[in-house]
């Protein structure tokens, strides 16, 4: 029998030895070699915390300070990498199921997606980052060279400056690691997947890890298979014992055909036959969405002394959209809205729509960021200090060329395959600069210890913008300039080590909203919001693989809406009265027994408009948040097969608002999933077998009831649909 080498095992055996030798005597001793004595070996072991995690980058260089989850006043979940690999997601939708205070917002298939924390969207500008710095939103973003997705839940002003209200989502990359594994994956639908993921240390001070996938994508929509290709290296330099260097770059190229959403019939109905496998306005001429992204991160990290470290940062993120759809919209051409009873920008009582030839090529967005912070601590009197200083700038650019937008034909809901119609002879014009912001920040936050069991945070950031928009001639359209500072923060109380209640304060600030073509302002953009959040929350570790927590949260900005009036359009796109979330959120997540591991969660928010000078518009809760989600997902190793586990989920949403008078509602849905994990040795290489099926009984449900540019849809959600993979280390 062969004894693995473990430092566990190595240690026993060496005691074992020692404890075997005879004792020599006095007389022998002057003969006997003496033994040289060695240093102090430590032996340690970790347990497997399931889906539980400590830390995140949010907490290490962000808004909180040098803390671990539970020292964090905030709402802040991980998706941690076994979570990813038992799930098997590909997009950010199937992503945003493992917590219930995430939701789709305007989430087509075949097209980049964002969603919504806590009922607000978030801002594809600045509400996505990679090792925590900003990211462009407008990608496919790629979850093969991830370890973790931490979710700050609610403002994050302090950490990332000008951001809408709901929060963050930071994808953090793959270290390297001595790691050698294969996966090869397929689904019911016949999609092939494969992806390597190769890491070392060539020496050392240096490793490297290499990540590369390529997806044949089959979809469950009618003629929207499509292909994707990824790569990605991490770099570590250990330059000193002080001094590290961690770099990142990726490149995904992807192509599929997007996917129009409904819309409400007559502005007031719901479909009655909606399909969740045909594609509306679908054309043979319409070409895929080409996405070309590519992200790269550099940290230099520096230990100044055993109590001060400096980090410098900077990231590029750059994304190049090749927008093509035979788009289905509205019924301005329909004859069922020509009497005008019906508004245009909904579908025809009868589920006429109007298909228009959109292409919009060479849709360019880069986000280039710097950062540099200080971290140290030190005492003043019986006070402990912890504190961060930094400094950021940040510009995003967008260049586009004048798209093609034009109505080539009107179909119905009914038809499997609309009629053909030909495309328009129109091409886009030429490339031009339509969006150029600068954001510099100065950013401060003071941990106190005020003695053994209280905390107070204290920080705020300094923000100034300098945002330009230009035309298609590259006439100059709007120049938004403004400085605002940002405060936060936060007392602590831990009675107990695994107890911690804490209540916090914050304010954000985020741009203003562009009012949709048909309303009386029509292009216009809305002055940047000022919101305000308190929050009040309790974290407890059950045991040291198990935490619970909770939050109860009040976030209130300015309400934008396309008030009714007595203009031409019969709206005017305005910033009236206030939008106030207020919520619940429950979570646990990590080992529940030796054999049974989750995550689980519940929100519960009511999201209500108030003082709009629109009574139809109070008294209802917003559009596109149900009063309550729930997301929970289990793990369940066999007590008599332990090389085999269950999986299982659970996801439910509450009736869903459609509009924003209430009057119409996506009904509430529960939706079950199921898998297997099976992991065996073939001639000593390890294999895992994953079989997951989501929406197990093939439940018809509304996932989305979102909105883009000021245009409501409606998306169904997915039939049930098995993968299969094989990952074999090697």
């Amino acid at each position: 029998m062969t004894l693995p080498r473990t430092p566990l095992m190595l240690a026993l055996l060496s005691a074992l030895a020692f404890a075997q030798t005879p004792i020599a005597r006095a007389d022998d001793v002057a003969d006997t070699p003496q033994a040289t004595p060695l240093a102090t070996v430590q032996v340690s072991a970790s347990r497997d915390k399931g889906y539980r995690a400590d830390s995140s980058q949010i907490d290490t260089f962000g808004s909180f300070g040098n803390a671990p989850l539970h020292d964090t006043p905030a709402a802040v979940s991980v998706i941690t990498r076994d979570q990813i690999d038992d799930r098997q997601p590909r997009t950010l939708s199937e992503l945003a199921r493992s917590d219930a205070a995430l939701g789709d917002n305007y989430a087509p298939v075949g097209y980049y997606q964002d969603i919504a924390i806590r009922g607000f969207a978030l801002d594809l500008a600045t509400g996505y980052r990679l090792n925590d710095l900003t990211l462009t939103g407008e990608q496919l973003l790629p979850l093969e060279d991830k370890q973790r997705v931490e979710i700050l839940k609610g403002l994050g002003g302090l950490e990332a400056g000008v951001v809408a209200p709901g929060g963050l989502i930071n994808y953090v990359s793959k270290r390297p690691a001595e790691v050698r594994t294969a996966t090869l994956g397929t689904d019911s639908h016949g999609s092939r997947y494969a992806a390597v993921d190769i890491g070392g240390w060539l020496s050392p001070t240096f490793g490297v890890r290499v990540n590369a996938a390529h997806e044949d994508m089959h979809s469950y929509v009618d003629h929207a298979n499509g292909r994707r290709s990824f790569f990605s290296l991490a770099a570590d330099w250990k330059i000193s014992p002080n001094a590290t260097l961690q770099l990142d770059t990726d490149y995904q190229t992807s192509g599929q055909r997007s996917v129009s959403g409904y819309q409400l019939l007559g502005g007031t109905t719901l479909p009655a036959h909606p399909s969740r496998t045909r594609m509306l306005g679908f054309e043979p001429w319409q070409q895929p969405v080409g996405i070309h992204a590519s992200n790269s991160t550099a940290r230099f990290n520096y230990r100044l002394s055993n109590n001060w470290s400096a980090q410098v940062s900077a990231g590029h993120s750059r994304s190049k959209i090749d927008d093509n759809v035979a788009f289905a919209y509205g019924c301005f051409y329909s004859p069922a809205c020509a009497s005008g009873a019906t508004p245009g920008y909904f579908f025809a009582p009868n589920g006429d729509y109007d298909v228009y030839d959109y292409r919009s090529p060479d849709d360019t967005r880069q986000n280039d960021e710097v950062r540099a912070v200080l971290k140290g601590s030190f005492n003043t009197g019986t006070v402990g200090h912890e504190i961060s200083l930094g400094a950021s700038a940040f510009r995003r650019t967008l260049d586009q060329r004048p798209y093609v937008y034009d109505y080539v034909g009107t179909a119905n809901i009914s038809q499997v395959d609309p009629p053909y119609f030909a495309p328009s002879p129109n091409q886009a014009g030429p490339s031009a600069r339509t969006l150029s912001s600068w954001q510099h920040s100065l950013f401060a936050l003071d941990r106190m210890h005020l003695g053994a069991h209280w905390q107070l945070l204290a920080g705020g950031r300094f923000v100034r913008l300098h945002e330009r928009a230009y035309d298609d001639a590259g006439v100059l359209q709007r120049d938004t300039r403004l400085d605002k500072a940002l405060p936060q923060a936060a007392v602590m109380w831990q009675p107990t080590a695994p107890l911690t209640a804490y209540l916090s304060y914050s304010e954000g600030l985020s741009l203003g909203g562009q009012a949709p073509y048909w309303t009386s302002n029509g292009g216009t953009t809305l002055a940047p919001l000022l919101s305000h959040q308190i929050e009040a929350g309790v974290k407890y570790d059950w045991s040291d693989v198990l935490s619970l927590t909770t939050a109860l949260y009040r976030i209130r900005q300015p309400y934008q809406f396309a008030q009714p009036d007595s203009t031409a359009e019969g709206f005017t796109f305005a910033q009236r009265g206030d939008e106030v979330h207020s919520g619940l959120e429950l979570d646990a997540a990590g080992r529940v027994s030796p054999d049974l591991r989750l995550t689980a969660s519940v929100n519960l928010i009511r999201a209500r408009a108030q003082n709009t000078g629109t009574p139809s518009y109070e008294g209802h809760q917003i559009v596109n948040v149900p009063r309550l989600r729930t997301a929970v997902y289990l793990d369940y190793r066999l007590p008599f097969a332990h090389d085999l586990s269950l999986l299982g989920g659970w996801r439910y949403a509450s009736a869903n608002p459609a509009t924003p008078d209430g009057v119409t509602s996506v009904p509430a849905y529960n939706v079950f999933d199921a898998g297997l994990r099976y992991g065996t040795r073939w001639h000593g290489h390890a294999l895992t077998w994953r079989l997951n099926v989501d929406n197990l009984f093939d439940h018809f449900y509304w996932r989305d009831t979102g909105s883009a540019y000021g245009d409501s849809y409606l998306f169904p959600g997915a039939p049930r649909l098995a993968r299969l993979s094989l990952t074999a280390a090697f």
